[in-house]
């Protein structure tokens, strides 16, 4: 079986705004973040530098063939850097350009982030564009994006704010750019209420639900997290389970629990068949992603077993 994490984050230092609160990179894996200093990294990142190389070093080990590395307005913008990643790793990872929709002029960003390559966008709208912000998903400036994505055969990369806030737009997004690819993050933030109307989303042909951050989300309960799996089968029930990816949420899952923990209460679980576990954790993505050339990854045998 080939895995391949649909929800990843890469970065080799915070130092960003977001709503007034600054948010750097301290030492020891911390970072500074709205107003509190928080474990956002495994203490053991002690330069705070959460790079491919340190990413494919726990893929590796986990058998993880590839990665999708998304952005989130949290970490600053990664433009520069994972241009650079998808250059030099280009068969383990794809990654999502994020133009800064903050600053009123991101069509501009846009068109030059499609002209260096990248294949998808990222859009953090519940942070950006949640009611309290005042942004609408489906302005204007908003619709004439995703028009520009549609044309150009990319992948939106979308997490959106808890119940069914974001539901209106998207299903207007969804109407306008029947042919747009999108990826609904956070697993519909599953862990709350009326979250089912995100997973709806995905009944329409070009839409996935990924399941970045359940780990997360259901940390309370920890692993192996059987509230996540009973999720995950209320999902199959309601799109089907070829609408449904893994991800990872890494780095900063992995500061409670390790890497390959992220997925293997999966590949444990006996509620789910053989295939369905393939088709998750590996198959639907390298379909949407379109991954042709995944590497083959030996078991390393534990110096504990």
């Amino acid at each position: 079986m080939k895995i391949i994490d649909a929800h990843a984050h890469l970065w080799l230092k915070q130092d960003t705004t977001v709503n007034g609160f600054p948010i750097k990179t301290l030492k020891n894996g911390r970072s500074l973040f709205f107003g509190e200093e928080r474990q956002m990294l495994p203490p053991f990142m002690v330069d705070g530098r959460n790079s491919a190389e340190v990413f494919l070093s726990n893929m590796d080990y986990a058998q993880v063939s590839a990665a999708v590395i998304t952005q989130e307005i949290i970490d600053g913008q990664q433009n520069n850097y994972l241009e650079e990643v998808k250059a030099t790793y280009p068969d383990r990872f794809f990654v999502y350009g994020m133009p800064d929709f903050q600053n009123g002029n991101f069509m501009e960003e846009s068109t030059s982030l499609i002209k260096k390559g990248f294949k998808g966008f990222a859009i953090p709208a519940h942070r950006v564009f949640a009611q309290k912000h005042g942004m609408n998903l489906n302005s204007p400036e908003m619709m004439e994006l995703f028009h520009l994505m549609e044309q150009n055969n990319m992948i939106l990369s979308i997490c959106l704010a808890e119940g069914d806030q974001h539901i209106p737009p998207m299903k207007e997004i969804i109407q306008e750019c029947p042919h747009l690819k999108i990826a609904i993050g956070h697993m519909g933030m599953v862990t709350f209420p009326q979250w089912e109307e995100q997973i709806k989303l995905a009944r329409h042909r070009n839409i996935m639900i990924e399941m970045g951050g359940i780990t997360w989300l259901f940390n309370k309960e920890f692993y192996p997290f059987p509230n996540a799996i009973k999720a995950v089968r209320k999902i199959i029930e309601l799109v089907g389970v070829n609408k449904l990816m893994w991800g990872s949420d890494y780095p900063r899952t992995i500061t409670a629990i390790t890497y390959k923990m992220s997925y293997d209460f999966i590949t444990k679980s006996k509620e789910l068949s053989d295939n369905e576990k393939e088709q998750i954790l590996g198959q639907n993505a390298r379909q949407f992603f379109n991954f042709k050339h995944l590497v083959d990854l030996p078991y390393i045998k534990n110096m504990s077993e």
